[in-house]
């Protein structure tokens, strides 16, 4: 293809170069370059993109993978639209739950994907992940208030692992990584961060909804499970955001005081949520029926 124009898009977490490249016709395309080392990682990012895309996922499209003078690369359709996160939290209850909804029900089609048979059991793997983010946060110089309560809460209920299944994952899934696009419909992008895991893992995210729009992350946990949400679910759920919420802190020193204090309020709110790890279902949560 030859492309007219290039205009880079600087915002998101990943490393991958990302630009808006337009061809002769005036086709939009999104176009990611990685570095060559991450040829192995991306090509397969690449095909599991194809198999969710199959499944009728609303996302970029992926069309060709190759490499390039500066990397390897990947072209994907180009989604003309705005960031959910910019726009659910200012629509009506009742439209914010509805995407919610939406956002469950794509995640469930997400996960009907199967993880290899060889992957290793989820509860080793997620016990030897834990602790070493336990042992990160008590090494770290900063530390939440209360936030012994994230580590006997998982203490506690390590015992839930066993057995969990386990499938293709989004990996990032939550507000900031969807689109409105033109139509109004809901568009998911960035799968860079893919993984296998426990299917209720991928909530762990949620957090990020709930901050901006709680309807919307009720809606989503109903969309999923249509509307029968699991007791065992929210337990689970719980552990996940605890061990997420121990390791945020660490994470963020290296970007400075603003994501530092992002992290501190994060995990105060966190708490507040699950009444220090006391009661497993979020105050954010109603079964939210509409008007």
């Amino acid at each position: 293809m030859n492309f007219v124009s290039k205009e880079p898009i600087n915002k998101g977490w990943s490393s991958d170069k990302k630009y808006c490249v337009t061809d002769e016709t005036g086709t939009k395309y999104l176009l990611r370059i990685s570095a060559f080392s991450q040829e192995e990682k991306k090509r397969a990012e690449f095909d599991m993109m194809k198999l969710v895309a199959a499944l009728g996922v609303p996302m970029c499209r992926p069309l060709e993978f190759g490499t390039c003078e500066d990397g390897v690369y990947s072209l994907q359709s180009w989604i003309d639209g705005e960031d959910a996160e910019d726009v659910i939290p200012s629509l009506s209850e009742s439209m914010q739950y509805a995407y919610g909804l939406e956002a469950g029900r794509i995640l469930r089609k997400i996960h009907s994907i199967p993880a290899p048979e060889a992957q290793e059991d989820w509860e080793s793997r997620f016990n030897r992940k834990m602790d070493y983010k336990i042992q990160k946060y008590s090494e770290c110089p900063i530390k939440y208030e209360n936030g012994q309560a994230f580590i006997d809460y998982i203490d506690a209920n390590r015992y839930l692992l066993k057995g969990r299944p386990q499938c293709y994952q989004h990996g990032d899934y939550h507000i900031g990584n969807m689109m409105i696009d033109e139509k109004g419909a809901l568009q998911i992008i960035d799968f860079n961060r893919n993984d296998f895991g426990d299917p209720w893992e991928e909530f762990n995210r949620i957090v990020w909804c709930a901050q901006k729009a709680p309807v919307f992350a009720s809606g989503m946990v109903n969309g999923y499970f249509d509307g029968e949400v699991p007791m065992e679910f929210w337990r689970l759920l719980a552990l996940y955001i605890a061990s997420n919420t121990l390791s945020s802190v660490y994470w963020a020193i290296p970007f400075g005081q603003g994501e530092i204090d992002t992290m501190l309020n994060q995990a105060k709110e966190v708490l507040s949520w699950y009444d220090n790890m006391q009661n497993p279902v979020p105050t954010w949560y109603s079964a939210w029926k509409g008007a």
